[in-house]
């Protein structure tokens, strides 16, 4: 097998020399950096990488965790942040948590065992008391959640603002009776929302009904059993905020089956504005989340807390939110006055 001392040689260099060219070392003449690249080919040495990473005490890893890979807002996530990170030739590792406080613990041990560079948290199932100790070996980035507890930065959007935002849009069209629907209350991302929606009820003077309100739905599926229940209540809801694009597609998609109209009967509103809300017919009303800026965002920021290991620094990047307004809540006509 073919040594660096096998390059050296060949190159009429030193092993010093050699080592320094493979690992970018400024002070390298142009000369002795083509004689050791041109020794390299001709050999066929390929230098070891984690051996490289041992001596610099980098892994080129940085670990990400969602609670759902299924979940279209993380998938689209997850390949924003992996070609950000392969630019700056590292890779990612995907962690699916399912919310689980476990799995996310045995997760972190990843960055204890110096595994990974750093971990990317887009939701928190374990309080922040318990994660903290784990920035004793390496950076932790909040990325679509925020913690107000917590000493690192967080890149996010104000989730209240967004529920507000969106709650107020129904009530503008004239709704009072108003459901919600989100995934995991227990989240901080879903807390937020619900107190702006609140809160839009509130400033409206209207009533915050707990039997309008559907905690624990993730996908399409569950936003078809939603509207179940919806079409057998007594005093049934006109209008609904979902935590999801997907939601809000499987609530429209069930609603349809059943001869509802949307919006005449039901008004819905989705988040994330991914791809299926242009799909859909009718197409989907959705709170905008900037998911290339978050992302890019993010990953510059993990880079500069590896470089510099000043990892315990609270650091707040919130980012715009926006409502695009489709024909699930407002009528194609009014839509094209």
């Amino acid at each position: 097998m073919t040594t660096i001392e096998d390059v050296a040689r060949l190159a009429g260099l030193s092993r010093t020399t050699v080592s320094r060219v493979i690992n970018n070392h400024p002070y390298v003449s142009k000369t002795k950096k083509k004689l050791v690249l041109e020794a390299m080919e001709e050999l066929g040495y390929v230098p070891n990488s984690a051996a490289r990473s041992l001596r610099n005490q980098r892994t080129g890893v940085i670990a990400v965790f969602i609670p759902r890979v299924m979940n279209p807002f993380f998938s689209q996530l997850i390949e924003i942040l992996e070609m950000a990170a392969s630019e700056k030739e590292y890779q990612l590792i995907v962690c699916q948590t399912l919310y689980s406080k476990t799995k996310e613990l045995a997760y972190l041990n990843l960055l204890k065992t110096r595994q990974v560079d750093g971990v990317i948290m887009t939701s928190m199932s374990n309080s922040w008391e318990i994660i903290q100790p784990f920035l004793d070996y390496g950076p932790i980035v909040l990325c679509n959640e925020y913690e107000d507890q917590a000493t690192v930065p967080m890149i996010y959007i104000d989730q209240y603002e967004a529920g507000y935002l969106a709650t107020k849009h129904l009530i503008d069209q004239g709704h009072e009776k108003i459901a919600y629907c989100c995934g995991r209350y227990a989240s901080n991302v879903a807390a937020a929302r619900e107190k702006g929606f609140k809160k839009a009820l509130q400033d409206a003077r209207l009533p915050f009904l707990e039997e309008y309100a559907f905690r624990t739905a993730f996908q399409c599926s569950d936003g078809k059993q939603v509207f179940e229940k919806i079409q057998y209540m007594e005093e049934k809801p006109t209008a609904i905020f979902t935590g999801s694009d997907e939601l809000a597609a499987g609530i429209i998609a069930e609603a349809k089956k059943s001869g509802w109209s949307i919006p005449e009967d039901l008004a819905v509103i989705g988040f994330d504005n991914q791809k299926i809300t242009e799909l859909m017919d009718p197409m989907i009303t959705t709170v905008h989340q900037p998911l290339e800026e978050m992302g890019n965002k993010t990953l510059s920021v993990m880079m500069e807390k590896i470089h510099s290991k000043n990892y315990a620094r609270k650091e707040i990047h919130q980012f715009y939110i926006d409502l695009i307004v489709r024909e699930s809540t407002v009528s194609r006509n009014l839509i094209s006055l």
